[in-house]
């Protein structure tokens, strides 16, 4: 297929839409909604109304405010429809025709949407996820295109290393370097992977642009397997994404068949081949090591590194590692160019970030946003605030890796540096709102239940430090605990953290740090040996008058 050929492809699908759309959300949240009986029945209704030559009803991803699906948006209107059901078919089809009909209506000039910038998401909500025909129309395999035919790998590199786009898997390490040392590193072959494993509690990022946008993700691999000189690809997904899993198999499919996949893409000497490899829900498989143990059949533990999965990877050869968010990102630097994303964001971090709003806060959902936007502006302008007047008390970031960030620390600008800061990360996106009715010390017992019940068991920090401190933490909850208990909970914290064999054991401890340096009275309370009024005075911001606990604890 060549550029004449894609340019067709573009012209002809844009020639054959109809003067109206009703973009329906036939994302995995909506779905669980009924939203395949909302679809059907707009498409009943029309042809009833003998709109069938007028009015297209599209299949679309997510269209992002999650707590209000099914969502239905009308073209050129500009509608959004909200808590869509199929017997809503009827009043949608006439607000379409006469701007009538009693129907729930969302405000696009809310700051949900208005404080939003799409880079990433772009496509979520507009092209059909199953019609690659309908990606072609939004510009896509024009980057690849452009990267095949008029640049060479090490300038497509290096365009990637000037945009200042960092992994958006969580460690945020620069993916130009990385792209440039699996460039440089000789082998027989290369792969490159694209890690779908997305395991955090509350985070849906990756399973949305998959379910939206998965030709999206397709693209950024090929363009990254031209820099970086592979020809085979693999999607590590987890089994729990159906949805995803059903829609990049017909993505594949359908590129294949188009050329945009396999040998001579472009009819150049290009040859790219993509597989996918589908996961049982081990979050330890989200560590690039352990990924590729699993992608290779074998138990998906993590090993030490050096030697890095750029030097030797899959089957001991170089592998680029990169996650759904960070692939998605290349195609429109490649069309915009490198200065145009490096524009976007902070110095440090650059660009967008993609998050999953939930928890007790008023409007969950699917985000993006420029990096350097403070917290306050994402949970209280875009997010609505705490429901029913109640008042912010946390936010979690990171998952279980990351740590809860205090209501007075929600001027922080979302940033990677600024998070680690507060001991927190941003991990791949998702982000848990906390009202004043939250108890910290529970919240850190979850997230050590979840690290204790995925560790794989490897290394004895992990497999055995998780296991202490959730059992402390049950102690201190049921009012059992003492002083000395406290002291031993952080001696913990520092062992796991920093023995550990990878990131899942390493980052465990966060929570907990995170809730003892600006909770730490919510600990205090239920100490046995520690009243709260005559031991160690607590301060507004949580942290105490005297000797460190561990000194506390001799006296």
């Amino acid at each position: 297929m060549d550029h004449i050929d894609l340019l067709e492809t573009k012209n002809r699908e844009l020639r054959t839409r109809k003067p109206l759309c009703l973009r329906v959300c036939m994302a995995a949240g909506c779905m669980s909604s009924n939203g395949q009986a909302v679809k059907d029945s707009l498409e009943k209704e029309i042809r009833a109304a003998g709109l069938a030559d007028q009015v297209e009803v599209r299949r679309v991803g997510c269209l992002r405010l999650c707590c209000e699906g099914p969502l239905v948006a009308s073209d050129p209107k500009g509608e959004l429809y909200q808590k869509v059901t199929p017997d809503d078919a009827h009043a949608v089809v006439a607000a379409l025709k006469n701007g009538n009909g009693e129907l729930k209506r969302g405000d696009l000039q809310h700051p949900f949407f208005s404080r939003q910038m799409s880079i990433v998401l772009e496509n979520s909500g507009v092209v059909d996820p199953e019609r690659i025909e309908s990606y072609i129309a939004a510009d896509g395999y024009q980057a690849l295109h452009h990267a095949l035919m008029e640049m060479e790998p090490k300038d497509v590199v290096d365009t990637v290393f000037r945009s200042g786009l960092r992994g958006r898997g969580g460690a945020g390490y620069p993916t130009g370097l990385k792209w440039s040392t699996v460039a440089k590193t000789s082998g027989d072959r290369k792969f490159v992977v694209c890690n779908a494993d997305e395991g955090d509690p509350g985070a849906f990022m990756d399973r949305s642009v998959l379910e939206s946008d998965p030709q999206r993700v397709l693209e950024g691999m090929a363009i990254a397997a031209y820099a970086v000189g592979a020809t085979q690809g693999y999607i590590y997904v987890r089994a729990e994404y159906p949805l995803a899993i059903a829609r990049l198999n017909t993505a594949i499919r359908q590129a294949k068949q188009l050329g945009l996949l396999g040998g001579g893409i472009f009819e150049s000497g290009f040859t790219f081949n993509v597989e996918i490899r589908i996961g049982a829900g081990a979050f330890v498989c989200g560590e690039e090591t352990a990924l590729l143990a699993s992608v290779e059949g074998r138990r998906g533990t993590p090993r030490p590194r050096p030697p890095f999965p750029a030097e030797s990877g899959l089957w001991g050869m170089p592998t680029l590692i990169n996650n759904v968010e960070t692939f998605a990102n290349v195609p429109p630097i490649l069309r915009r160019g490198a200065e145009w994303f490096a524009g976007i964001g902070t110095q440090q971090s650059k660009g967008t970030k993609v998050f999953a709003l939930a928890g007790k806060i008023q409007r969950t959902g699917l985000i993006e946003v420029p990096m350097g936007m403070p917290l306050r502006t994402i949970v209280e302008e875009i997010g609505g605030g705490a429901p029913e007047g109640n008042q912010i008390k946390a936010v979690q970031t990171g998952g279980p890796s990351g740590g809860c960030i205090p209501a007075n620390e929600l001027d922080t600008p979302v940033d990677y540096e600024s998070l680690v800061r507060l001991g927190s990360i941003m991990g791949s996106g998702g982000m848990i709102v906390m009202d004043q009715s939250t108890d910290m010390v529970d919240v850190a017992r979850f997230f050590m239940g979840f690290c204790m019940d995925e560790s794989c068991g490897k290394c004895i920090p992990c497999r055995a430090g998780t296991v202490q401190m959730h059992a402390l933490l049950e102690k201190i909850l049921k009012g059992q605990a003492t002083l000395r208990d406290l002291q031993r909970l952080e001696e913990l914290c520092d062992m796991v953290k920093n023995t550990s064999l990878c990131g899942l054991g390493q980052t465990a401890p966060n929570p907990v740090l995170s809730t003892l340096r600006f909770f730490r009275e919510e600990y205090l309370h239920r100490l046995r040996s520690l009243p709260i009024s005559p031991g160690i005075p607590i301060l507004p911001n949580g942290s105490h008058h005297g000797p460190p606990v561990a000194e506390a604890a001799k006296t």
